[in-house]
């Protein structure tokens, strides 16, 4: 640094002030510091710098199964929200979920000298097992929300079911269908308690319930009991890669989406716009869940004892999969 001041013309302290973006410095000033420091190739010493201040400026994330859609978006997230502000984002992956992997996946991290560990595993036990290690840095859980967590952020899946249920009911469908994840994920239960919830508050019992294991392969198979029950005119699935296996399995059935039966999905995958026929499914911001995490996570770090931020509403994307049903259906 002492280098690119004398470059630069200026003070170490300017130097300073520039990299960490302090706006007590003149543009042409802080033009010419940073042209000392390209041409120099300077580079700042982060071990240097976490002893002068006891900070690492590293922030741990733990996440899960993320050959899933929902699982990378989140961790993807909270790591592109972590960069913008000026923190280094260590990743552990998982690519399951067992009572070893997580403890092991902290301990990794706590090495790494971070300053918070952000969790991103929809388990339902996962929260409590990371707070059960006492960890000597705060906790924030991100998604899979069981309600009760201290510092936490996420997007409200039951919200999302119900809107999802109620566009199919809105429609003139009495008894939807629904196509569950995995009941050992608290977003699969969540789901299906929005489409429960939606029936119950028209006073209408809710169609037949199929379990999956949010595979396309697990949508098919339960598509093809759906194509053969000429009852269910709609279906709501609890994701788009499910919904997928659903919709051809009706189309070998000969049963017509929307038709026939209305599809709906959750999570607006990129390429549930281009399903054939467009899938009508839930949105979820997933950026700007990872910008709240991250928030949660700097006023955690910063004091605050009750850091949960209120869930974000998800929003229903209306596309060519759902119409009203067949008259006498």
């Amino acid at each position: 640094m002492a280098d690119v001041a004398a470059r630069a013309g200026v003070s170490h302290q300017t130097v300073s002030r520039v990299l960490n973006q302090s706006p007590l410095v003149r543009d042409d000033t802080r033009a010419r510091v940073l042209e000392a420091i390209r041409e120099m190739g300077y580079r700042r010493n982060s071990a240097a710098r976490q002893l002068a201040t006891n900070r690492s400026g590293r922030i741990g994330v733990v996440a899960t199964q993320l050959r899933l859609y929902g699982p990378t978006m989140v961790a993807s997230s909270v790591q592109q929200a972590g960069h913008d502000a000026g923190y280094e984002v260590a990743l552990v992956a998982l690519a399951d979920y067992d009572d070893g992997a997580l403890p092991a996946a902290v301990d990794r991290l706590l090495d790494q000298a971070v300053e918070a560990l952000v969790v991103a595993v929809t388990h339902r036990d996962a929260a409590a097992q990371v707070q059960a290690l006492s960890p000597p840095v705060p906790v924030v859980v991100v998604q899979g929300l069981a309600g009760g967590e201290q510092h936490a952020a996420g997007i409200d899946q039951v919200a999302g079911a119900v809107t999802a249920t109620e566009h199919l009911l809105d429609l003139g469908h009495r008894h939807v269908a629904h196509l569950t994840g995995p009941r050992d994920w608290v977003e699969a239960d969540q789901r299906r308690d929005g489409w429960r919830r939606a029936h119950e508050a028209r006073g209408l019992l809710p169609g037949p319930e199929l379990s999956g294991d949010w595979s396309p392969a697990s949508g098919h198979a339960a598509g093809l009991k759906i194509a053969d029950d000429p009852d269910v005119t709609a279906v709501f699935v609890a994701n788009d890669a499910m919904a997928l296996g659903v919709m051809q399995a009706l189309h070998e059935r000969g049963r017509r989406v929307p038709d026939d039966v209305s599809v709906v999905g959750f999570d607006d995958v990129p390429e549930a716009a281009f399903y054939w026929p467009a899938l009508t499914t839930v949105t979820q911001d997933f950026a700007a869940l990872g910008r709240q995490a991250l928030a949660v996570t700097l006023r955690v770090l910063g004091g605050d004892e009750d850091g949960t931020a209120a869930p974000l509403l998800p929003e229903l994307a209306v596309r060519a999969s759902t119409a009203a049903p067949r008259s006498g259906a």
